[in-house]
């Protein structure tokens, strides 16, 4: 196992067609654990792709270093680099069956003589001849056991003889994994291998992915633009926008303490309800005409931001459906989607005009343009600067977040 890290990485695309240079990463800065699942994700274009690219060896950094454990790998070939990439597009052979792409890598990991070559060969040529006939191959041996064993975990055994064109997409999932499993490389890297699945499929592979990295402790790193992918597969993850790190955290961490706007708003689904705000004494909000009670650690923080125009962030949870009172938000709803196990609503505020999102009991009959008043929960409430950024706050966010960070898998751990 080993640990991965960027140091001061960058990269960027020389111009086409008179165009200008294209600045994918910019300077970052990365480290992920020994045995960790880390995610990363951001909108398209962000660089998310290229991070794995560079350390699979298919790209080359323009600046920085990359090291897996101890080892700079910048200017290694990618077979020295002791990773192995699941893409999008599976990358199977056609015609090699499943048992000759699991077994590829392991099959061009050291070099042979011309007489080893010939000799392997034909033990794959005489598999099926009767066993005086069969040449022997130590090294074959092996790697057919090693495929056995990887098709074993994937419940591939009975796939084996079979073509990629005779498999669905999720057996062909399956593959690219045993393929990248077979040759138990350090790092793992998965570039959206869900992205081709129907939901289903996807659920049930995700959960095979989760449980195979937690018995193997590999390192790995995800892409995925799914937010259920990245909120229940990662120990950690990375946000990653026009190049740039923006936050590193546990799933909960992120979603209850964006760092910025960016954060707040791509992590989470719905986003997060943005609106404008004033703290007019320490420890108070005015939302309009309205004024509410912020709550530790907010409450030292908003000490900073007296008098300052800021934006205020409320998930959808944190606003519920309320008999009609003082300290409530009127509001008209706009819009209903039934969920099933809940009911997600739009609603304009009466005071300023301003659309939120609210979580709804589902057996709660609204129809547009009815009036509701929204009660919000004062520990829900985010507080960000006029550059986008979260209040610093005097103390830490407090156990919840640390109760939600997942422990890392050891090697051989099941």
């Amino acid at each position: 196992m080993a640990e991965v890290r960027f140091q001061q990485v960058g990269k960027i695309y020389p111009p086409r067609r008179g165009g200008a240079a294209v600045e994918v990463l910019r300077q970052l800065d990365l480290a992920i654990h020994d045995g960790e699942f880390l995610v990363l994700v951001g909108p398209s274009g962000c660089g998310k792709s290229t991070l794995l690219r560079l350390l699979a060896g298919l790209e080359a950094p323009s600046s920085g270093e990359i090291y897996v454990g101890e080892r700079p790998v910048s200017r290694l070939r990618p077979a020295q680099r002791d990773v192995a990439m699941v893409f999008q597009s599976y990358a199977l052979y056609p015609h090699l069956s499943v048992a000759d792409n699991i077994g590829f890598g392991l099959r061009r990991s050291r070099p042979r003589t011309p007489l080893q070559q010939l000799q392997d060969s034909l033990h794959r040529a005489g598999r099926r001849w009767p066993a005086r006939l069969r040449l022997p191959s130590a090294r074959e041996e092996r790697i057919e056991a090693r495929i056995r064993e990887v098709a074993g975990m994937l419940e591939l055994g009975p796939l084996l003889d079979r073509l990629p064109k005779e498999l669905s997409g999720g057996q062909k999932q399956r593959v690219a994994l045993g393929r990248a499993i077979a040759r138990q490389p350090a790092v793992f890297l998965m570039d959206e291998p869900l992205s081709n699945l129907d939901a289903k499929l996807r659920t049930g592979t995700r959960a095979q992915i989760v449980d195979l990295q937690r018995r193997l402790g590999t390192t790995t790193l995800y892409v995925t633009h799914d937010q259920v992918e990245a909120m229940t597969m990662g120990h950690r993850i990375a946000v990653l926008n026009a190049g740039r790190l923006q936050q590193l955290g546990t799933p909960m961490e992120l979603y209850q303490w964006p760092a910025n706007l960016f954060v707040a708003q791509f992590i989470g689904s719905p986003a997060m309800n943005l609106l404008p705000v004033l703290i007019p004494a320490a420890g108070q909000l005015l939302l309009g005409s309205r004024r509410f009670t912020l709550e530790e650690p907010l409450a030292g923080a908003s000490v900073a931001a007296l008098g300052q125009p800021l934006t205020a962030g409320l998930r959808p949870e944190h606003l519920r459906l309320a008999p009609a009172t003082n300290r409530n938000l009127a509001a008209e709803v706009c819009h209903s989607e039934a969920l099933g196990n809940e009911q997600l609503l739009t609603c304009r505020l009466a005071e300023g005009g301003h659309l939120v999102q609210v979580r709804a009991d589902p057996g709660r009959q609204l129809v547009p343009g009815e009036t509701v008043h929204l009660d919000v929960e004062a520990s829900g409430w985010r507080l960000f600067d006029s550059d986008g950024n979260a209040l610093a706050l005097p103390l830490p966010p407090g156990p919840a977040a640390a109760k939600a960070e997942p422990q890392l898998p050891t090697s051989g751990s099941g």
